[in-house]
C-alpha cells in the first residue's frame, strides 16, 4: 500500500500538470471553438521547460503513455458490431481499401520524400484510421527510434489541422458537387481524419449525412486494433521467445466493441466511457505538448508535410471516385 502512495505522489505533479491543460483546452474548444486536442497541444508545448523537471517527468511520462493507452481502449465503448453491420459487407470492403490504399500511398510518399517507413506507417495509418488517437496508438507500437516522439507529434498536429480544415471545406465540396446526402455522409465518414470533425461536417450537411458519417467513420476506427495488430505481427516489438506482444490496449478495444454489442453495457456506462476516453486523450496530447521540443520539430522539412498531403488527398480522390463510379448505391443525387 505504501508503495502505491509513494507512486501517485511521484506520478501527481505531471499529471495534474497535464490535466489542467487539458481542462484549459477543453474550455477554449467550449467557448471559441476549435478542436480540444490542438489546444491541448499548443498549451501543452508553452510549458516544455518543465518536460524535465525531476517532480514533474515521471506523471508527464505515465499521461503520455500509459493514459494514452487507456483512451485508444475505452473507445471500443462507443462501437457495436451491430452498427458496422448495418453498413453491409459492400461498405465495409471498399473502407477497408481504402484504409489499405491510403497506408500503402504513405509508403509511396516516404519514398518520394525521402522518409523512412515509420514515419510512412505513423502517417499513413493515421490519416487512414482516426487520426490523432490512430497516431497515437501506432506510436506505441512501432520499433522506436530517436525521431519517433517528433514525428508522432508532427503528425498529431498536421492530421488535426487537416481534419479542422477538411470539416469546413469537404460540406462545401460535396454541397457543390450535388451529392445525396448518404453519398456526403459517406465522403465525410471516410475521408475525415479525427471522430469530432466528422461529427461536425455530417451534421452541418443534414441529420442523414451525420448519422451516415458517424457509423462510417467508426468502421474506419474498428480496423485500429487490426492494423496494430499487423504492426505488432510484422514490425513491431517482441517478448521473450520471439512470441509478438499484443498490448493490453488492443484486448480491452477488442473486449468494449463485443461487450457493447450485446448490448451488456447501459447507455450511461457507454457515455461515460466514452467521455473517459475523451479526456485521457486529452490529457495524453496535453503531456506529448509538454514534452514537444519546437526547435526539433522544426527540423521536420517539407517532406513531412509532402508525405501526410499526399495521403490525404489520395484517399479523398479514391473515395469520391467510388461514389461517382457506383461502386456503392445510395441513390441519385
Amino acid at each position: 500500500m505504501g508503495a502505491i502512495i509513494q507512486k501517485l505522489r511521484s506520478l501527481g505533479p505531471g499529471l495534474l500538470l497535464a490535466g489542467t491543460i487539458g481542462a484549459a483546452a477543453g474550455f477554449l474548444s467550449d467557448h471559441y471553438g476549435g478542436p480540444t486536442m490542438l489546444f491541448a497541444l499548443l498549451i501543452g508545448i508553452a510549458f516544455n521547460f518543465l518536460a524535465t523537471e525531476k517532480s514533474c517527468a515521471p506523471g508527464i511520462g505515465f499521461s503520455s503513455k500509459t493514459l494514452l493507452r487507456i483512451g485508444v481502449a475505452l473507445l471500443g465503448a462507443r462501437i457495436t458490431l451491430g452498427d458496422l453491420a448495418a453498413l453491409g459487407l459492400e461498405t465495409v470492403l471498399v473502407v477497408i481499401g481504402l484504409v489499405a490504399l491510403t497506408v500503402l500511398t504513405g509508403f509511396i510518399g516516404a519514398r518520394l520524400f525521402d522518409r523512412k517507413w515509420r514515419f510512412a506507417l505513423l502517417t499513413g495509418g493515421s490519416v487512414a484510421i482516426c487520426g490523432a488517437s490512430a497516431a497515437l496508438a501506432l506510436a506505441a507500437v512501432i520499433p522506436p527510434n530517436d525521431k519517433m516522439e517528433r514525428n508522432t507529434l508532427f503528425t498529431v498536429v498536421a492530421v488535426t489541422a487537416l481534419s479542422t480544415i477538411a470539416m469546413i471545406v469537404y460540406p462545401i465540396l460535396f454541397t457543390t458537387l450535388n451529392l445525396t446526402d448518404q453519398q456526403s455522409g459517406f465522403l465525410v465518414g471516410a475521408t475525415i481524419h479525427d471522430v469530432a470533425q466528422v461529427v461536425g461536417a455530417g451534421y452541418t450537411i443534414s441529420e442523414d449525412a451525420g448519422e451516415t458519417a458517424t457509423i462510417v467513420k467508426l468502421l474506419r476506427v474498428t480496423l485500429l486494433p487490426i492494423v496494430v495488430l499487423a504492426v505488432i505481427l510484422t514490425v513491431g516489438r517482441q517478448g521473450g521467445g520471439g512470441t509478438p506482444l499484443i498490448p493490453a490496449f488492443v484486448i480491452g478495444f477488442a473486449a468494449l466493441v463485443c461487450v457493447n454489442s450485446f448490448g451488456l453495457l447501459p447507455e450511461i456506462v457507454v457515455t461515460a466511457l466514452g467521455s473517459l476516453s475523451q479526456w485521457a486523450l486529452i490529457i495524453a496530447i496535453a503531456a506529448l505538448g509538454v514534452k514537444t521540443d519546437l526547435g526539433a520539430m522544426a527540423t521536420v522539412g517539407v517532406g513531412h508535410i509532402g508525405v501526410i498531403a499526399l495521403e490525404t488527398v489520395v484517399l479523398l480522390a479514391a473515395a469520391l471516385a467510388v461514389v461517382y463510379f457506383g461502386v456503392l448505391t445510395f441513390g441519385s443525387p
